[in-house]
């Protein structure tokens, strides 16, 4: 009689080929992520080699990166780069960060037009920012404005109390790394956190005021936090026109002399996974495998969790997203 293999051996040997497959599956898609990555690394590092209008995108959480920094130097130092728009889709980030970028963009505009035109939104930093432009375009449903700062801190004092925990410290002064987030916070540290939120508010008004050239009666209208749409904005000069970048192309070429017809070029920063991070690069290789839509959940998620990790001065307009 004919001898059969063990059904053991055999039930074995099938999940060994499946999980041999599994991994050459795996590693095929590595490989294919590898090769777009790095076609992407050399294709967004290279700047454009003609005569064009720069495209540069300011998105989500600002931060004055050195990155973005140096890509806006770049582009201000580009002889074939004849004009610069500044694309905003941010509701701002640190003051800081956002006073850095908006410095850049004014010495970019010192060599060559610069304008902006905000989509979605260009809140508190990412107002900010738009400043740094000598127009400013916007959607009639855009947001923009949130001019004020924010200085946020959690207290567990409550809590540490309850659990019976508590930190002592010694200081060499009262204000010494005031607020802790141990304790409630003095009335001296509170004051003198607010004295460091007025007098940035200060500043940003100031640069509103001088930007937009408005008076005191103007700007008192607009500086109280909100945020307004680009309709609203108009009126309130805020904004300049309403409209998005073929009409900013169209008051390049009538007010700036920019060349009739010349390309728009992206300039962007190299997408490397160690730049876009985890949660970054882990929505890059999703979209690559076609899902989209966990993609742009996941860099949701990206976003909120910078805005939520911002320390110090924040100028910053927050909202829970939804699809």
């Amino acid at each position: 009689m004919p001898s059969f293999p063990d059904p053991d051996y055999l039930i074995d040997r099938r999940i060994l080929r499946r999980k041999l497959t599994f991994w050459r599956v795996a590693l095929f898609l590595v490989l294919i992520a590898g090769v777009v990555g790095i076609g992407v690394h050399y294709a967004d590092s290279d700047a454009p080699t003609s005569k064009h209008i720069a495209r540069l995108s300011i998105e989500g959480v600002i931060t004055g990166d050195k990155d973005t920094l140096k890509l806006v130097r770049e582009i201000g130092e580009s002889k074939n780069a004849q004009a610069l728009i500044v694309s905003i889709e941010s509701p701002g980030g640190t003051t800081t960060g956002s006073e850095r970028l908006y410095n850049e963009l004014r010495r970019v505009s010192e060599k060559k037009p610069v304008v902006a035109v905000v989509g979605t939104m260009a809140a508190s930093g990412g107002y900010i920012a738009a400043l740094g432009t000598e127009r400013i375009f916007a959607e009639g449903n855009s947001l923009v404005g949130s001019i004020g700062v924010l200085f946020q801190f959690p207290n567990f004092g409550k809590l540490m109390e309850t659990v019976g925990v508590s930190v002592e410290s010694v200081k060499s002064s009262p204000l010494k790394a005031a607020p802790n987030g141990f304790e409630p916070t003095s009335p001296e540290a509170r004051a003198a956190l607010a004295s460091l939120v007025s007098d940035s508010f200060l500043w940003f008004k100031d640069l509103v005021k001088t930007r937009r050239v408005m008076n005191d009666e103007e700007l008192t209208k607009v500086s109280d936090g909100r945020v307004f749409t680009g309709r609203q904005a108009v009126g309130l000069k805020l904004v300049d026109a309403l409209g998005g970048e073929r009409d900013a192309i169209a008051w390049l070429e009538s007010d700036k002399n920019i060349d009739h017809d010349l390309p728009v070029r992206d300039w962007k920063k190299d997408r490397s996974l160690e730049r876009l991070g985890i949660m970054g690069a882990s929505a890059s290789l999703l979209e690559l495998m076609g899902w989209s839509g966990a993609a742009t959940r996941l860099e949701r998620l990206s976003q909120l969790s910078e805005t939520r990790l911002l320390d110090g001065l924040v100028s910053v307009w927050q909202v829970t997203p939804v699809d």
